[in-house]
């Protein structure tokens, strides 16, 4: 009997990572205290940003919007598998597992994009120190944000479209605990050579094109802070750019570590367990790495809290006294 297309009106099992009942509740805790400290933590980043007008800079608004897209790129994958796991059930509909896989899609392709913009204004700001303020214009840093946006759209619904071409067997289980694209490609019963073609290339290009941006832009960087004669200069230079830095190796390492290690052993579940490194652990890490660094982002968030205010108070009443 030939494979049954029943792409109309189906579901999927997310398999996840484990069977065993025993390690649900695990797996559960884990993954929902790195959610709720992803989603606090990059909040924070944001509320501090939006409420300190010293923040209002290029480099914070991007920040910002990192932070944004970061928490809705775990919330497109978390809070399904938590359901899961709260319910014994590894079912997502077909239109689900479609969305799923379109949004996440979306906000990864939009963290590329913002972290090659944010390398662009590194750039700027260490190699045209001058001109920075003329160059990233709020109409500049709009239009890169509106541009990251709609190019990320773009090439999530062009995703979506070629999976939805894509006839689907009797077979479908994900070895995954979301609907990934490679996942979802493998799944197809039918020999479509072309759609899947482009659907990796398109991918590629997606991780190539602004790794190439931020690769050149770092050249440039590099090649700027040479030419400072003091070692005071390299070092605040360089420190601007550190936790960018820092962010965009982190994000790389694990996304290129994920594919190579899932080509090495050839291993569904390897993968998903490698991938959430990318997915999971490295937007739950970026606002400790953009905040332990930064003494503005810090001074921001005692404000926040209230301790900065409380402080300075203390300290004009100790000056009042006698």
């Amino acid at each position: 009997m030939e494979p049954r297309n029943i792409t109309g009106a189906s579901q999927f099992l997310l398999m996840g990572f484990s069977e065993e009942p025993e390690l649900q509740p695990l797996i559960f805790g884990l993954f929902l205290s790195m959610y709720l400290i992803t989603v606090t933590g990059n909040l924070l980043i944001i509320l501090a940003v939006s409420s300190d007008s010293h923040l209002h800079t290029p480099m914070y608004f991007f920040l910002s919007n990192l932070s944004f897209v970061d928490i809705c790129f775990t919330s497109t994958t978390i809070p399904k598998m938590l359901v899961n796991i709260q319910t014994q059930s590894k079912v997502i509909t077909y239109e689900g597992c479609i969305t799923q896989m379109q949004f996440f899609t979306l906000f990864i392709g939009l963290d590329f994009f913002l972290l090659t913009v944010m390398a662009y204004d590194r750039f700027l700001a260490i190699s045209r120190p001058l001109h920075y303020t003329v160059i990233m214009s709020p109409r500049l840093c709009g239009l890169l944000a509106l541009v990251s946006w709609v190019m990320s759209a773009l090439h999530s619904l062009l995703e979506s479209l070629m999976v939805l071409q894509l006839p689907f067997c009797q077979v479908l289980e994900i070895p995954h605990f979301f609907c990934e694209l490679n996942q979802m490609i493998q799944l197809a019963c039918s020999d479509m050579y072309l759609s899947k073609a482009v659907i990796y290339i398109v991918a590629v290009l997606l991780g190539g094109a602004p790794f190439a941006g931020i690769f050149y832009s770092y050249s440039k960087i590099v090649s700027s802070i040479h030419r400072i004669s003091s070692a005071q200069g390299k070092y605040k230079a360089f420190s601007t750019c550190a936790s960018h830095l820092s962010v965009v190796s982190l994000f790389y390492c694990t996304g290129i570590g994920v594919y190579l290690s899932s080509a090495a052993s050839h291993s569904s579940h390897s993968s998903s367990t490698a991938s959430v490194m990318y997915t999971v652990v490295t937007p739950m890490l970026n606002p400790f790495i953009y905040s332990l660094r930064n003494n503005k982002l810090k001074r921001s968030l005692k404000i926040l809290f209230g301790k900065e205010t409380i402080k300075e108070s203390i300290v004009l009443g100790l000056k009042k006294c006698p």
